[in-house]
């Protein structure tokens, strides 16, 4: 697929102050103020985030009527069900609110839908059968229940009061809970994912526990969660920005450090390596959490979040690691398929938006299938599987498509939808398809221009390769970790030219001999993937170059 090179020259004066200030090389401020930071105190923040910088709780819309909902609860003694979302920050975000409310005085319970017989989130079908199992004096939803508004008006009939805890964008008009902390209702804290609401809420339960003079609250410390934290936002994909880059950064130490069963297990039965990255969690802990959400249920995943003894983590463990690898297996099968069909009918100049389905595909990973087409055929994508009551998926899109913007003009032929601007799930009729797929294809014509349909290779800066020393990744360390938001640092060299073949050693480790001008050959040997063009060369991976002698760490991208 073509790429649009595009190196970044936002650099400028800003890169220069910020050079001085910092004493950091032309490199590194380059990509500093590539990431909109051209000051140093902002700049200083970034290199330097730090837990006490986090901002007040309270400051999050709804987080007030929250706080003092559960205390109510909490006074009477009634029962509070936890009601989570089967991904990783769903699994996470509620394995925080259980852990937490269960030590500090609540009576609580949790309840996690079943994707092929209950579907995504507060369903009808869902929330009936945790009031029957459970009773509860208050429904606690976390990662979903932003679009339940008739889901919500039957729990209120039932005498039974909801506090919603979501990041997703809400419906309008809003479903009339007693609280819905949802940082899209407000300006700040939109990057948060529904881990981080959830720590933010135990947080504001602190403050007001100790405010009350409860001896509960007097020597807790947060901060126990910060694992999970690290776990639900870098799994999500969720911008690590703002209030994200402190807690994935410091939630990363935590990780690294804890002693829970069920993260332990999970990491011996992952092979990570000692000290886990953003990359490792996304790749190696992420996939193994979400599989049995994505084929079944999620309540595996979450009991061994909440684990206590090691023998049964591992079990647990195990379980997932075969889950997931039926899941990729699944999932290959569907991605192939898939493919096939769109190529035989695929026209650049009519869709605009690719929407295939099959009743025979998973409904559980449809959303990877979405992601893989995607960067097949660079379109905003939805892949629909077969459902007991008609056809749901999910969707994935590019820069200059909100993809939920989309959906909602699409309302009146859809049972149900809800998400982000760049992935969203749907549910529909199968006799709806044809016509959806239409619609969505006019909204995305009036929308996209051509060049949002050729992606872009964004590159921080061209630089020469003797640049490219220990000093420098050093320097480019400091900007970990790595992800949306903040993406690994790329930078092309130019006029590179190849003196002989590349040659590869074993999988996606490669060894090649590189020339700049007429000097001589520079060895260069490790994990990268090579793109040239017009006589420019960018690498990307683990690579070690024998010249400046530089080992490349692996979340940093080098060119």
């Amino acid at each position: 697929m073509k790429h649009r090179w595009e190196i970044d020259s936002l650099a400028g004066e800003a890169s220069v102050d910020l050079g001085r200030g910092l004493k950091l090389s032309r490199l590194a401020s380059q990509c500093l103020a590539n990431r909109g930071f051209r000051d140093f105190d902002s700049a200083s923040r970034f290199l330097d985030p730090r837990l006490k910088s986090l901002a007040d709780p309270f400051l999050i819309p709804g987080m007030r009527a929250a706080v003092d909902g559960l205390f109510r609860l909490r006074a009477s003694g009634q029962k509070v069900v936890v009601f989570g979302d089967y991904d990783v920050d769903g699994v996470s975000a509620t394995a925080i609110l259980v852990e937490f409310l269960g030590a500090h005085g609540w009576r609580v319970e949790w309840y996690l839908p079943h994707r092929m017989d209950e579907g995504y989130g507060l369903t009808q079908a869902a929330v009936e059968t945790c009031v029957a199992k459970f009773q509860p004096g208050l429904v606690l939803t976390v990662d979903c229940g932003s679009t339940s508004v008739s889901q919500v008006e039957w729990l209120t009939a039932q005498g039974i009061p909801t506090v919603i805890v979501d990041h997703h964008q809400v419906a309008s008009p809003a479903p009339q809970a007693v609280a819905l902390v949802n940082p899209q209702l407000g300006e700040s804290f939109r990057e948060l994912c529904s881990a981080g609401l959830a720590f933010k809420l135990a947080h504001a339960c602190v403050k007001e526990g100790r405010d009350q003079g409860l001896t509960e609250f007097a020597q807790t410390d947060v901060r126990q969660y910060l694992d999970l934290v690290a776990l639900g936002t870098i799994a999500d994909l969720v911008p690590l920005n703002g209030e994200n880059r402190i807690l994935a950064t410091a939630g990363l130490k935590y990780l690294n450090e804890s002693t829970r069963p069920g993260l332990l297990a999970l990491r011996e039965v992952a092979k990570t390596p000692s000290r886990l990255s953003a990359s490792a969690v996304g790749f190696q802990l992420g996939p193994r959490l979400n599989a049995s959400g994505r084929l079944e249920s999620a309540e595996m995943s979450l009991e061994l979040l909440l684990a206590r003894d090691r023998k049964a983590a591992l079990s647990k463990a195990s379980a997932l690691d075969q889950c997931n690898r039926d899941r990729q297996q699944i999932e290959r099968r569907t991605a192939l398929q898939a493919v096939k069909k769109i190529r035989a009918q695929f026209d650049p100049a009519r869709d605009f938006v690719l929407v295939e389905g099959d009743p025979e595909w998973h409904v559980g990973v449809v959303g990877i299938v979405a992601s893989r087409v995607l960067r097949e055929f660079y379109r905003p994508t939805i892949i629909l599987g077969g459902d007991t009551e008609g056809w749901r998926g999910s969707g994935r899109s590019i820069a200059g498509f909100d993809l939920a913007a989309g959906l909602r003009k699409c309302g009146d032929l859809l049972t149900r939808h809800g998400g982000h601007a760049m992935a969203a799930g749907v549910s529909l009729p199968e006799s709806q398809v044809s016509k959806f797929r239409e619609r969505l294809n006019r909204i995305a014509a009036e929308t996209l221009k051509p060049e949002d349909l050729v992606p872009r290779l964004r590159l921080d800066a061209a630089c020469e390769l003797d640049e490219i020393d220990a000093a420098l990744v050093n320097e480019l360390e400091r900007m970990e970790p790595f992800g949306q938001g903040n993406p690994p640092v790329q930078l092309c060299v130019e006029n590179v030219r190849h003196s002989r073949a590349p040659q590869r050693i074993k999988d996606d480790h490669w060894k090649m001999w590189l020339m700049v001008g007429g000097r001589r050959p520079i060895l260069s040997h490790g994990r990268f993937r090579c793109r040239r063009r017009a006589g420019a060369v960018r690498i990307s991976g683990t690579a070690t170059i024998a010249a400046s002698r530089a080992r490349m760490p692996g979340a940093i991208n080098r060119k």
